[in-house]
């Protein structure tokens, strides 16, 4: 039951990342502190459609 989510920047709002989700059990969005390479620094990644 696992998706696949995209994750974006929370400062430049480019899409970066990629990841898994169980979308039954975890109905919030995802938030993690990734490092952005477009940004040049470590900034919190939220998911997005």
């Amino acid at each position: 039951m696992q998706e696949i989510i995209t994750l974006a920047c929370s400062e430049c709002k480019r899409r970066a990342y990629s990841t898994r989700k169980n979308k039954k059990k975890h109905t919030e969005r995802l938030e993690l502190k990734r490092f952005c390479k477009f940004c040049r620094k470590h900034v919190p990644f939220r998911e997005v459609k």
